[in-house]
């Protein structure tokens, strides 16, 4: 770092990872679901020679080097502008690293601070990943493609590839295990991410990707994250981040600088569907990836066969540890009304058979995990025709069916995941966030040979490729985007690359309706930012919203206060944070009437006209001055003011879209209202 910008406490409970169909899904979103269309991908991938000029930084829990998604076979040689390391360690030594996996390290001195030294039972003491977690982001960034990969059963088979599958891949381990005696789980502490930042910036990254985050935003100068992003985007370094899991919540979006390109998480076009059929013929919609076969069992309600004492009002049918007896259970299929995999365990303890498990989420939403027994996770809607057989059976039965892998259909894709953390942005929600979102909904990459699939400790069946879920899994995807971006026009700033990836994205599902939430209720762009990625079109944007590193201080004068930069002097009256040229626009506490400007540079062919459109709430008038931006070269900027005005009882909430259009390009913006 530049000298000391920021002293906080790094707080180990803070920030933690944010837990392969989706490119093709993607190039049939582009081609709006017309298989007749070219492959967009294709073309994206020659353009920018798969992205092999360029280094991505994974920030994460290490890697599995020895994946077939990081060989180097058929590479060339490694870009010249690479200064980075491979770190030696326990189990990882110079030799793991090739011209694919260029760089690795890893940073203990936070952690360590606050936990003592590294169980070596419980993690590795170097870049080796013990997770999971960072070997599935890496390779969803960058993987080579790997032919008939798949989870366990089977699961996803197919060709699995990153985004961009010749980049190269630098990882920097900063989450680890914690002790069990103090809480178990993942961490990564904010000192441990500075460092990281500061590597990768001198061993010249070009893309920065951290799945990794709080339950909440955080002020710009107490997260370690956003301070060292700032870092990288003065040198130009494109920094993508995950929008954090605590959805559907509102202010629940996490890392939420302007500086960051932030990543909420959609689905795909694929289920794994596993009816339940009740003694009675009834099917109750359910979806699994857990490898077993058909079988009848006797079924149970959770609350029927509890231990008496175990439960309360609040927990009762939620098989938690403990709870279930073995006397009424053995032998015994076990519908709990909620469940994962601490519920199928729970069943498995009390000589359970197999588990049917109510979705922890409302809506059509199932994130995928396999169990160690024949189970099924039913949708919430389905759940109580279940309890109602139960009731009014006198020996109720459940057929747990193998799951089938159904791709497309009639059903709206994409949808919001809904565990996808949400706007408006606690600390300056006169900035939208998150920006933009991509495939993060039961997403098949690389995975760690050494952790359970089944997210179980004691198992030790070894799986090569697995299937999650997160917003971690939708950060990759955009930044193997913006690695494809950056080796096609590699003088672009890191703010034009954001910018090219935001404005050409699409609100829109398969149906042609606005994307919608796992409730089938339309989202927003409090949920998805600019709308889902759409990765060839963001390599001719047309226009871009560019900014400096001068402009992020700016920002910050206009928000909390310039602390992180003393040598900048913020202006007596600093402009509003709506006013920061940003491809979306959000207005908080609206009182009659806001103008706000916009400077865009055109990035196409010069000669050239562009004309606006808006979409407009109830209630509310957009007034953009001019109205035509004509540009004679590529290079060439032009600004214009966007006047936001209410009406007399317009709604408090409110969301709308302003589009520039030369023929060829659409250049759209969201805008989010809020008024007193």
């Amino acid at each position: 770092m530049d000298g000391v910008i920021s002293v906080f406490h790094s707080d180990p409970n803070k920030s933690r990872p944010h837990t392969t169909r989706s490119w093709d899904f993607m190039n049939l979103l582009e081609a709006r679901w017309d298989t007749t269309q070219p492959n967009t991908r294709e073309k994206l991938l020659n353009q920018a020679g798969s992205g092999q000029n360029v280094v991505v930084g994974v920030l994460d829990t290490g890697i599995w080097p020895e994946s077939e998604s990081f060989s180097d076979v058929g590479m060339g040689p490694i870009p010249t502008t690479w200064n980075g390391i491979c770190q030696p360690g326990a189990n990882f030594d110079s030799s793991h690293c090739n011209r694919k996996l260029v760089g690795a390290r890893y940073y203990l001195r936070g952690y360590e601070a606050n936990f003592g030294p590294l169980d070596p039972t419980i993690d590795f003491r170097s870049a080796r990943d013990s997770e999971g977690h960072g070997t599935h982001t890496a390779s969803t960034v960058g993987g080579r493609n790997v032919p008939n990969a798949a989870a366990v059963g089977g699961f996803g088979i197919g060709n699995a590839t990153g985004g961009a599958p010749l980049v190269r891949l630098a990882v920097y381990k900063v989450c680890w295990n914690k002790p069990v005696d103090q809480g178990g789980g993942g961490t990564c502490l904010d000192d441990d991410m500075l460092a990281a930042y500061d590597d990768a910036i001198v061993d010249g990254v070009d893309i920065i990707s951290v799945s990794i985050g709080s339950t909440t935003g955080r002020s710009y100068v107490d997260d370690g994250g956003a301070i060292g992003a700032l870092h990288a985007v003065r040198r130009n370094i494109v920094v993508v981040c995950s929008a954090g899991n605590s959805g559907p919540g509102r202010f629940s979006v996490t890392n939420i600088a302007p500086w960051i390109l932030t990543v909420g998480a959609s689905s795909i076009d694929r289920v794994f569907s596993s009816p339940v059929v009740l003694g009675n013929g009834v099917v109750a919609e359910g979806q699994s990836i857990t490898p077993f076969v058909r079988g009848t069992f006797p079924l149970v309600y959770a609350p029927d066969v509890e231990i008496p004492g175990t439960t309360t009002n609040q927990t009762f049918g939620l098989c938690l540890p403990g709870t279930l007896s073995p006397a009424l259970v053995a032998g015994k299929a076990v519908f709990c009304w909620r469940g994962s995999t601490a519920q199928a365990l729970e069943v498995q303890r009390a000589g359970g058979v197999a588990a049917v498990l109510g979705n922890p989420y409302e809506g059509v939403g199932v994130s995928q995990t396999p169990y160690v027994i024949p189970a099924s996770t039913v949708l919430s809607d389905q759940k109580l025709k279940i309890f109602n057989y139960i009731r009014s059976s006198a020996a109720p039965t459940a057929t747990l069916t193998p799951a089938r892998t159904l791709i497309g259909g009639s059903s709206a894709t994409p949808f919001m995941a809904p565990f996808t953390s949400t706007g408006p942005n606690v600390i300056e929600p006169n900035l939208l966030k998150p920006d933009i979102t991509a495939p993060g909904f039961n997403i098949l990459a690389a995975w760690s040979e050494v952790a359970s699939p089944f997210g179980v400790p004691s198992d030790n069946r070894v799986a090569k490729y697995n299937i999650i879920s997160g917003t971690s899994m939708s950060c990759p995807h955009v930044a193997g985007v913006a690695a494809l971006i950056k080796a096609i026009h590699p003088d672009w700033s890191s703010a034009a690359i954001r910018s090219a990836l935001m404005t050409t994205t699409s609100p829109v599902n398969n149906l042609g309706n606005l994307i919608t939430d796992a409730l089938g209720n339309s989202a927003s762009p409090l949920q998805y930012g600019s709308g889902h990625i759409q990765p060839s079109k963001a390599a001719d944007p047309g226009l871009v919203y560019d900014a400096t590193y001068s402009d992020y201080l700016l920002f910050l004068c206009s928000s909390i206060g310039n602390f992180l930069d003393p040598t900048f002097t913020c202006p007596i009256f600093p402009p509003s944070a709506s006013n920061f040229n940003y491809p979306s626009l959000a207005i908080t506490n609206l009182i009659g009437a806001v103008t706000v400007q916009r400077t865009v540079t055109n990035v196409g062919a010069g000669d050239t006209t562009y004309r606006v459109s808006t979409s407009v709430p109830r209630g509310y008038t957009f007034t953009i001055s001019p109205s035509t931006l004509h540009f004679s070269a590529t290079g060439e900027k032009q600004s214009f003011s966007i006047t936001v005005a209410a009406a007399a009882g317009a709604p408090g909430n409110a969301f709308g879209w302003y589009t520039w259009f030369d023929g060829t390009h659409v250049v759209r913006s969201p805008v989010v209202i809020n008024t007193v």
